[in-house]
Order: C-alpha cells, then sequence, then structure tokens
C-alpha cells in the first residue's frame, strides 16, 4: 500500500502517536460577516475510551469547507466540537466490524479523537498508489459533488462548453479535470487572482479563465466565451449567476453548488438577469445536495481511480500541517487563499 499519510510522508503509520489528551474545536459565537479566530475554541478533555459497539478513531486529516461558513449562521450548536469530514485509524475498538488499525472516514471531524459507530463510517478501499489524501478530495465529497453536478444534473453532452465559478477551489479544479475527461467542449473558469487563473490554464486543464476582479463579470465572460456556453457549474451565486444566464445558449443547463459570494455577506444585492431567458431558451436551473447521491460513491472511485493511476487526473491540494491550524485553514480558505482542495494533515 503506497497511500501517502500527510506533508511529505510517503506512507502510513504503522504505530499511532496516542496521547492522553484529545482536542476538539467548538464554535463559540455567530459570526456576523467573515468570522475571525475568536468565533473558535480549542478544547482539550481527557482521551476517551470506547464503550461496547464503538471504536476510538485518531484522526489523519480534516476537511475544511466552504458549506461550514453558511452552517456557522445557525446549524452548528455553540460551545459543541463541531463536525465535519475526516479520515483516521482506529487505535482502539470494542467493536468486530472495526478492527484495529482500519483507515476509516467519518463526519465526526474537527477533533484530534472520534468515538464511532460502524453506521458512521465509511470504510476506505485504498487503492494501490492512490494518495490517502484523495479520499477527502477528488475521490471524496468535494470530487463526488462535481461528478454529481457533470453527469446527474448538467448531463454533460460531449462538446458542450462549460464555465464554472470559483473554478481554482476544490470543486472547481474537480469539476474542470472530470469535465475534460468526460469530454467536454471549451471549458471557461473564473478565479480571484492571476496566479489562479494560470493554474486553470496551465494544470488544471480549462482553456481560459479570468480574473473577476479585473471588470465586470458579464464583459468578462462574454470575452472568454464569445459565441456562448452551453453548462454552468455555479459556486459563487451573485454576479456570475446573472451573467452566466445571458450566456447560456438554448436548452442550457445551470447546476447550482453554492453561494460563496453570500456567505459572509448577507446584505449582498439579489441576482439580477434577464428572467426572460429562462422561458424563451428553455434553460434548467438545478441545485443540489452532494448527501442525496452517496450511493454514487463506487461510481466516482470507478470513473476517477483508473485516471490517477495513469496520470490522466492529478490531485489540487492545498494542505496545511497541524491540527492546531484547522481554523487558520478554514479561514485562509474563506478569503480565497487555497488552490484546490484545502486539507489538514495532522503532524508526523
Amino acid at each position: 500500500m503506497s497511500a501517502t499519510l500527510c506533508c511529505g510522508s510517503a506512507f502510513l503509520r504503522t504505530v499511532p502517536s496516542m496521547t492522553d489528551t484529545a482536542i476538539t474545536v467548538h464554535q463559540t459565537a455567530r459570526p456576523k460577516g467573515f468570522p475571525t479566530a475568536d468565533d473558535f475554541a480549542f478544547v482539550e478533555s481527557s482521551l476517551p475510551s470506547p464503550a461496547p459497539g464503538t471504536a476510538l478513531v485518531e484522526n489523519l486529516y480534516w476537511s475544511v469547507d466552504p458549506y461550514h461558513r453558511e452552517m456557522m449562521d445557525g446549524d452548528f450548536e455553540l460551545n459543541a466540537p463541531l463536525e465535519g469530514r475526516a479520515l483516521g485509524r482506529v487505535v482502539a475498538s470494542r467493536d468486530p466490524g472495526l478492527p484495529e488499525g482500519e483507515i476509516v472516514f467519518h463526519r465526526q471531524g474537527w477533533r484530534t479523537h472520534s468515538l464511532v459507530t460502524p453506521g458512521e463510517v465509511r470504510r476506505l478501499p485504498l487503492h494501490q498508489g492512490v494518495p490517502l489524501s484523495a479520499y477527502l478530495s477528488v475521490l471524496g465529497g468535494t470530487g463526488l459533488t462535481a461528478y454529481v453536478g457533470l453527469t446527474r444534473i448538467a448531463r454533460l453532452r460531449e462538446g458542450d462548453d462549460v464555465f464554472v465559478s470559483a473554478a481554482a477551489g476544490g470543486v472547481g479544479t474537480a469539476t474542470g479535470r472530470f469535465a475534460r475527461l468526460l469530454g467536454a467542449g471549451r471549458l471557461v473558469g473564473s478565479a480571484g487572482s492571476p496566479e489562479k487563473v494560470r493554474h486553470l490554464t496551465e494544470q488544471v486543464g480549462y482553456d481560459t479563465a479570468f480574473d473577476y476582479h479585473q471588470g465586470p463579470v458579464p464583459d468578462l465572460l462574454a470575452k472568454s466565451a464569445p459565441t456562448g456556453i452551453d453548462v454552468f457549474v455555479d459556486n459563487v451565486g451573485g454576479d456570475h449567476l446573472g451573467a452566466a444566464i445571458g450566456a447560456l445558449r438554448d436548452h442550457g443547463r445551470v447546476v447550482r453548488i453554492g453561494t460563496v459570494s453570500q456567505y459572509n455577506t448577507p446584505d449582498a444585492p439579489p441576482v439580477v438577469f434577464n428572467h426572460a431567458d429562462v422561458v424563451e431558451k428553455r434553460l434548467r436551473i438545478e441545485g443540489f445536495l452532494v448527501s442525496d447521491y452517496r450511493n454514487l460513491q463506487d461510481e466516482l472511485y470507478d470513473f476517477a481511480v483508473p485516471h490517477l493511476l495513469s496520470g490522466a487526473l492529478t490531485l489540487d491540494e492545498t494542505v496545511v500541517e497541524g491540527f492546531e491550524r484547522i481554523v487558520e485553514a478554514f479561514l485562509s480558505m474563506l478569503r480565497g487563499g487555497n488552490v484546490g482542495k484545502i486539507l489538514v494533515c495532522a503532524r508526523m
């Protein structure tokens, strides 16, 4: 097995680094606008012992995701451990379905150790030659979101011209790479800096991309896709959505994944577009939650793993080392400090 552990380590550790202390991250306040480090607290406690039917997992990788910001406004309970996607190793077990040493995926992240039951985890296939981090990025919820968006919501057809907003993020890079492998035509992306634009065109496979700070988005999109687009994969909302509706051809499709432009600016003005376009061009606008498509996880593996092993698909990841930096990584992601999927890994 050659799955990477984290931050330059070539192999999984065979001996867990158990301590007597567990650390969790709590949300302590409802942010107004952008969150700050003061909205979180690191809380120490004694290492929990598994009860019958449970196991203790030492976490190795944590995912920080844009949807966390939306949930901070009311879905997350204050002064309680935050949920989140994580990968970890079973280090103590009182259930035969969770043997010690097993690597598992679960949603009790944002803590160094988690107590889980067999029904709360997914055992990972650990394909030979696939880095462990991939199971939280292109093979995890990020990749599944991109795959579902293209294959089930957009129903991508060979030759379709595709525009992706926030194209340099985790979902945006996965969407671009998957769309290219699925036979898309022209790929257009938007990003927040010249460096990200270069990454999209030089590394990910986008035909062209633009920095949305450089002018009105409708003008930038019209220049990048002068003959229009067939599919818009939207992670942003706002003026990107309005511009894309204007650029869509007849029978165009909008895949609504997120509205990151409004997560920290709830008073942002509503999207402006010509509503008649939706009828006259027979457009379809559909949003979805990836949690409704977890049954497609194995289909994603079947699609993506061979491309990873052949080199046709590569990872776009920003990896931050050290659980103590998880809040820092989250805040950086909200301000566009990452390229590709941002992950936090345990220190060696």
